[in-house]
């Protein structure tokens, strides 16, 4: 299901040179095969000097059918960027050594386990750092440039067998490595032995006993030195300034950490030789803390925190420092009550940044350390995804905007100005319908937000077949940034609902809340709020309207459907509708406990709450899906309503896509997808001749 107040505004216009009109094509409208030409740039770091940003590049390859990621770095004063890794090979999470010479990062390379790999700024081959059986999760540079810090999960019994062989390889000869990969093709797969209380994660799989954990690896010795220990998860490692101590965050509740969500922060020595059996317990809050970041001077560390553990993800976010030797904590932003993420000091100490979700929009913010005005280096309606602020105090930012995808930003002088372009060459080719933020009532009398797609041909006074998305979540919302589904859907001729209901964020705590345990209610009215919106301003028309999300999306399409006939056709992505059922088969038995109570127990709240029993009043026809090997919420939602509506006899198909999870990532499988969405639409919406289904595509030479 789940996958951040006032503000003073610093607000900035970008201004294009237009281009003679004869030198450009008309726009065209936007297609699903133009989703696979969008190039998704992310995770800017700038140089210790601030006069380069690396950044990631994925592309998505459809003829390949595979995902490929590539680094890049840019001039921060404007010039044409160079890509540092070759096409072939994903790398990623690239990170700058402290003297800016040389750029550390992630990737698979020869086949092989993710590894750290170092390559100098001014190009050539890249060298292997690290050698471990496992995959490299993480990792950070020590402020001397000597040492990492690696996120490893413990190594399994195969990973570790595996290693031994390519040791034996290198002496033995490559016919004994073939010769025992024969004999393990030969292998049944061993059982899988559980005996957590938490044992089941999306693109894990089931959970032993294996745990995630910090070492030290030194660049110059090749040694690799375990600093954290135990029956823990350890992640978001830090160095302090002074290279001496690392901050990390991790459920160590007693006695068992499965059972809450008792995220703390904690310090290690970085020189420590007993594997961190004695950690300094920095937070004590007993809800959710994360994301340490050390302050220049190394006394204090700011993080994000969460107060009420029993609200868990409805809770707010909000940004914090304590003493790094622990001690009272305070909160900068109690004040705000809107969720906050990635913190960081301000290179004198006196201030911290910090990414705010606010009203359908992400901007950056900075406040005093000491508490008081907040103001917005990056605001206005845009989605900043992520930012880099280096010691010089020099920013850049990752942003979308409603008609553009991510690219980055520098903030010279406060003026927004952005140093790459990526995809400018695909979005000058497009006709696209700019989302409007529009306000309506619920049926209470609460105002609810959203984004309104209208068709990319709208003629005032025309009324359009009209798609509601629910979003997923339920704790997340719709942003200001630019999405492919919303304008593939209004250049097929629909107007596009994009709601955030209440238990969105965004709006402040008491409005995500809003729908604890009593899912498919206040939402579904503030959904339905957006459909009657979107009619009396003469855009939708009340007998071509049709629904479809994916994830907690997909489960308000169960309860939309449970509760009203008004909708053409629906579209259940993802969903589930008998809760009961996925107790201890998903990986939210935590949630579902805090939430619902025991099922057992509590029986009538997981009855009230699941659509699936008033399955019977069903008559839109629904197309579900889902990924064979999700986890997070599995195909057997969308398997149980299929069955039920087949067994009703009502129109409905099921698809199930092999190998995927709840994101997916196989391209041939998400444009089936967005085939079968418009397909299924044109179909029982608009009443196309055109089948429910896609036409498959002839093979070359059939």
């Amino acid at each position: 299901m789940k996958l951040a107040f006032r503000l003073s505004s610093l607000s900035a216009v970008l201004v294009l040179a237009p281009l003679a009109l004869a030198q450009q094509p008309a726009p065209r409208a936007i297609t699903i095969d133009d989703y696979f030409q969008i190039r998704e740039v992310r995770d800017p770091q700038l140089s210790p000097d601030a006069k380069w940003v690396a950044y990631s590049i994925k592309t998505v390859l459809l003829k390949e059918d595979k995902n490929e990621e590539r680094i890049w770095i840019v001039p921060t004063a404007g010039g044409d960027p160079l890509a540092l890794t070759a096409d072939g090979v994903s790398s990623a999470h690239a990170r700058w050594r402290p003297d800016g010479k040389f750029l550390a990062f992630l990737s698979a390379r020869d086949e092989g386990k993710t590894q750290v790999w170092l390559l100098n700024r001014l190009g050539g081959d890249a060298e292997r750092l690290t050698d471990t059986p496992q995959d490299v999760q993480d990792f950070a540079w020590s402020p001397d440039s000597s040492q990492l810090v690696l996120v490893l999960r413990d190594a399994s019994s195969e990973e570790l067998e595996a290693a031994k062989e390519n040791k034996d390889e290198k002496v033995a000869g490559r016919a004994r490595a073939a010769e025992s990969e024969a004999k393990d093709k030969k292998k049944a797969p061993k059982p899988w032995v559980i005996d957590r209380l938490q044992f089941k994660l999306d693109e894990v799989g089931y959970l032993d006993r294996r745990r995630t954990h910090l070492y030290v690896f030194d660049l110059d010795a090749k040694s690799l030195r375990q600093i954290t220990s135990g029956d823990y998860d350890d992640s978001e490692p830090a160095w302090s300034p002074d290279g001496k101590w690392l901050a990390f965050s991790s459920n160590r509740s007693v006695p068992d950490p499965d059972a809450t969500y008792d995220q703390n922060i904690w310090v290690v020595p970085a020189s420590n030789s007993d594997k961190g059996a004695h950690p300094t317990q920095v937070t004590t809050n007993p809800g959710a803390d994360g994301s340490p970041a050390w302050s220049p001077d190394g006394e204090w560390i700011a993080y994000v925190t969460q107060m009420d553990p029993h609200l868990f993800d409805y809770a707010t976010k909000h940004l914090a420092v304590a003493p790094a030797t622990g001690g009272e904590a305070k909160l900068i932003t109690l004040a705000l009550d809107r969720m906050v993420t990635v913190p960081r000091f301000s290179p004198d100490g006196k201030y911290l940044y910090f990414i705010a979700d606010d009203d359908g929009t992400q901007n950056l913010c900075r406040v005093p350390v000491t508490g008081g005005e907040i103001v917005r280096p990056v605001g206005g309606r845009l989605m900043v995804n992520d930012y880099s602020l280096a010691k010089t105090g020099d920013i850049v930012a990752q942003i979308a905007t409603l008609d553009h995808p991510d690219e980055l930003y520098t903030i010279p002088d406060g003026k927004l100005t952005r140093i790459t372009h990526t995809n400018d060459a695909l979005m000058s080719q497009l006709k696209l319908s700019y989302g409007q933020y529009v306000h309506f009532k619920s049926k209470d009398g609460t105002i609810i937000s959203g984004y309104l797609y209208k068709p990319v041909d709208y003629v005032p006074g025309k009324k359009y077949p009209t798609i509601l998305r629910p979003h997923g979540g339920p704790v997340w919302a719709y942003y200001a940034e630019f999405d492919h589904l919303p304008q593939l859907l209004a250049a097929n001729g629909y107007a596009v609902l994009f709601p955030n209901p209440r238990g969105s964020t965004g709006y402040g705590q008491d409005f995500a809340k809003a729908i604890w345990a009593d899912w498919g209610n206040k939402d579904f009215q503030d959904d339905m709020a957006m459909v009657d919106y979107a009619i009396e301003q003469g855009i939708a028309d009340p007998a071509k309207l049709a629904v479809g999300g994916w994830s907690y999306g997909g489960i308000s399409t169960d309860f939309i459907i449970a509760q009203t006939n008004r909708f053409k056709a629906a579209i259940s992505g993802a969903g589930s509708a008998l809760f009961s059922s996925f107790y201890g088969h998903d990986q939210y038995q935590r949630d579902y406990e805090a939430e619902l109570g025991h099922p057992w127990e509590n029986k009538a709240v997981w009855e009230r709450v699941s659509p699936f029993y008033k399955v019977a009043n069903v008559s839109t026809p629904t197309l579900f899906m889902g990924g064979a090997i999700d986890w997070n919420v599995p195909i057997l939602g969308g398997e149980q309503m299929y069955q039920a509506l087949k067994r009703l006899g009502r129109a409905t198909e099921l698809v199930v896509y092999p190998g995927e999870y709840h994101e997916f990532k196989t391209p041939s499988h998400i444009k089936d997808r967005l085939e079968r969405y418009l397909a299924w639409y044109a179909h029982f919406v608009k009443g196309d001749s055109t089948p429910a289904r896609p036409v498959p595509t002839p093979k070359s030479g059939e």
